[in-house]
């Protein structure tokens, strides 16, 4: 099991490590992760709802990615509200609970996943959420030393070193532990090193004397090419030379690493977005998903964001919107039981109206278009109708088009080469766009090649 000091201190990535190094072994390995609050979500084969990161993990381990490997995915749809999934399926009376009484309700669903996966693999590897030293949170707990304590599993504590601070956030997280479960941690990590190792000196004799416990690990800060969990890159600005996109950041905008194949073209500069400014020199603007279409359009609003985009359309360049950018983009979008925020008036770019459904549509989606497959997947409550002006994108019911406003419910499209190839003919960039998937396989076996290196396995 991966612990760690605080949260982004590399817990996911280390898991994913593992996962790919064991499979390349030959082990039977599968992740897991009991608790887990990110809008970046992923769809399985039988249309059920997990976190990225553990379907990442599941792809790392060589496994078929299923509900088992994360059970609760919580969703934050507001400032003080998220969604609970269970099981990969949204479960409404849970979400309605307070935080702390949810532990009675969810503690059996984690133990029969766990049981699951143990009784299907030879290893399970965990992953634990933020920090096992909130004290505040340590009654409701279903994921951090409650899963250790459950299997007795070997934990590795990690601390992101690039922080400053490690050994004080080390000690202090197991000083905060209870005996029982001080027993349980096996070794401490450092995590996103960079610089000369002589410089730390004698610090984990130190820290071993107080505690008892090695430092089995010193990882150094390793770039890949992999999805973030949550969180994106900021504070890029429009580059002369390149192809130059606009993302337009919103509140509780989702699963951003859809767009990683634009990231790391060398000849596209994709601009995050989140303040008023004149879009107009941009080559294409994008809108993304949203867990709350109502609050990102109304952030648009008082932002000024929305002049920028009717601007922008003005310029006859290509609009994309995805899910929740496809709602915001409409005429208007009806939330008669609401489940997001209410009732709003779309930015009517595209003559489309939504209505948010009690059900949620979460399935993978392959289509045929221009003569390729597209695979990608769904995940929205949004039901959506044209009026007749409007023509079909994609696939009839999937997305639509009018004038320079493209839409569709298709997530994922970008890692698809016939789609990226489309899209920067229409934006006058290179076609050099290719297959994403076997880009990822590799990506985590190089990611396996540093953890053997480096690791302790």
């Amino acid at each position: 099991m991966i612990l760690g000091c605080t949260s982004d201190a590399g817990k996911s990535l280390i898991v994913t490590a593992i996962c790919r190094l064991l499979a390349n072994r030959g082990v039977k390995v599968a992740p897991f992760k009991a608790q887990n609050m990110s809008n970046n979500a992923a769809i399985t084969e039988d249309g059920l709802e997990i976190g990225r990161a553990q379907y990442l993990q599941a792809l790392a381990a060589k496994a078929k990615p299923c509900v088992a490997m994360n059970p609760v995915l919580l969703k934050p749809s507001a400032e003080t509200c998220s969604q609970v999934v269970v099981n990969g399926v949204v479960n409404n009376e849970i979400s309605q609970q307070p935080w702390m009484d949810r532990k009675t309700l969810l503690w059996k669903e984690v133990q029969h996943a766990l049981s699951q996966l143990q009784n299907e693999y030879d290893q399970v590897v965990i992953e634990g959420a933020g920090s096992p030293a909130e004290i505040n949170l340590r009654a409701g707990d279903i994921v951090n030393m409650s899963v250790a304590l459950e299997c007795q599993a070997d934990v590795y504590l990690v601390s992101d070193i690039d922080r400053g601070g490690s050994f004080a956030h080390l000690l202090g997280t197991w000083a905060c532990l209870a005996p029982e479960e001080q027993k349980l941690i096996k070794g401490f990590v450092l995590n996103k090193f960079r610089g000369d190792p002589l410089l730390l000196g004698n610090a984990m004799d130190w820290l071993e004397k107080k505690t008892g416990i090695p430092t089995v690990a010193n990882l150094p800060y390793y770039r890949h090419q992999l999805p973030e969990e949550d969180s994106f890159r900021l504070g890029t600005k429009w580059q002369r030379g390149k192809i130059n996109i606009a993302l337009i950041y919103y509140p509780y905008a989702s699963n951003l690493d859809e767009f990683d194949p634009l990231i790391y073209q060398d000849d596209i500069n994709l601009v995050p977005v989140h303040q008023n400014e004149d879009l107009s020199d941009f080559d294409a603007l994008i809108l993304p998903g949203s867990k709350n279409s109502g609050v990102s359009l109304e952030f648009l609003r008082s932002s000024g964001l929305d002049k920028q985009i009717r601007k922008f359309k003005t310029t006859g360049k290509l609009i994309l919107g995805i899910c929740g950018g496809l709602q915001i983009l409409g005429k208007q979008i009806l939330d008669p039981l609401n489940i997001e925020d209410g009732d709003k008036t779309g930015l009517a770019l595209i003559d489309l109206q939504t209505e948010i459904a009690a059900d949620k549509s979460t399935q993978q989606t392959s289509i045929n278009w221009l003569d390729n497959s597209v695979k990608g997947y769904e995940i929205h409550h949004g039901k959506t109708v044209a009026d007749q002006q409007v023509l079909p994108f994609m696939k009839e019911n999937l997305g639509w088009q009018q004038e320079n406003i493209y839409t569709t419910y298709l997530h994922g499209v970008f890692e698809n080469k016939v789609f990226y190839n489309w899209f920067m003919k229409q934006v006058g960039g290179r076609e050099n766009g290719f297959e994403w998937g076997p880009h990822i396989d590799s990506e985590l076996d190089k990611l396996a090649e540093m953890f053997a290196q480096h690791g302790w396995l």
